[in-house]
């Protein structure tokens, strides 16, 4: 496989619009509901298939219908899910998301299974042969939190593999042990939230400057409707948003994230991939859930 995703599985529901949750047994009526594959690996591997990037997916699910629906859901997309583990007793992770008119993303979520995933739930080798690796939402992974697979990630490095990562929560508590991936990635894509919390800095300009010393060779902080920065040892450049109405927020990141790992694959430069990054989360932007507005997301690449 070109790409190996690896990390959290999580199930949304999503309905659109909800200005209030309703009271008692109230009903109100909403214009859509939807409900995808998500989380940090595999939101971002949907989009990868979508992009037309060869691509596999390891992580935990439970042994539940959600467990059986996103397998289902990204294996229809195109993406390996034979590296996925299931969890014998343990539930699918979820989040239920009302989106508000102006697109913001409450959630109500559950951790499920993705709290418990390690080494022993995937093949190293999978690791070790892949072109790409990218690491998503490590800061609730926590049994990855662990020297053995840093020496993983370090062998394959070594053997050519590049290795990127990006985060799911913005929990202060989580940073910590996130920021010890640092050394071991090629690329690191925040958001702001979370460049500033893990730097303790007072910009995104010189937090990336402090997560840059760290060792990824680039870090790529998106910044919502400002678009991204980035950062590498030769300075850094902001990539400006694109102009769209904005539906729904979810996934954004993840279709960033899926964008600037397509472009790398096709050789552009970080900035280039950047653009590719942007264009794709403004699709995604667009409409309801992880992955909307990617049914043609193959003539996008081709086409940036």
């Amino acid at each position: 496989m070109t790409v190996v995703t690896l990390g959290v599985h999580i199930v949304d529901v999503l309905a659109r619009p909800v200005e209030s949750i309703p009271a008692g047994q109230d009903t109100h009526l909403v214009e859509q509901v939807r409900i995808t594959a998500a989380g940090a690996a595999a939101g971002t591997a949907v989009d990868l298939a979508r992009l037309g990037v060869p691509v596999a997916s390891a992580g935990a699910v439970g042994d539940d219908e959600l467990g059986d629906f996103l397998l289902m859901i990204m294996a229809r997309h195109g993406v390996d899910v034979a590296g996925v583990a299931r969890k014998s007793g343990e539930q699918t992770a979820a989040s239920i998301l009302p989106i508000r008119p102006d697109g913001g993303r409450p959630s109500f979520h559950v951790p499920g299974a993705n709290l418990g995933f390690g080494l022993a739930d995937f093949d190293p080798a999978l690791v070790l042969g892949a072109e790409l690796v990218h690491l998503g939402g490590m800061d609730a992974t926590w049994s990855l939190h662990d020297p053995a697979f840093f020496a993983l990630l370090d062998e394959a490095r070594a053997g050519g593999t590049v290795v990127t990562m990006d985060l799911l929560s913005n929990m202060p508590d989580l940073m910590p042990a996130a920021k010890t991936f640092l050394p071991h990635l090629d690329y690191f894509l925040p958001n702001e939230e979370q460049a500033l919390m893990i730097t303790g800095a007072a910009t995104v300009e010189e937090a990336a400057t402090a997560l840059l010393a760290e060792g990824p060779a680039a870090v790529l902080i998106t910044l919502g409707a400002e678009g991204s920065l980035v950062a590498t040892a030769e300075g850094a450049s902001r990539v400006p948003a694109l102009d769209i109405e904005v539906v729904d927020t979810t996934g954004c990141g993840d279709a960033y994230c899926a964008g600037f790992i397509a472009g790398l694959l096709d050789g552009r430069s970080v900035l280039d991939a950047a653009r590719l990054g942007t264009a794709v989360a403004a699709r995604v932007a667009g409409g309801l859930g992880s992955d909307a507005g990617l049914s043609d997301a193959r003539g996008l690449l081709s086409g940036q």
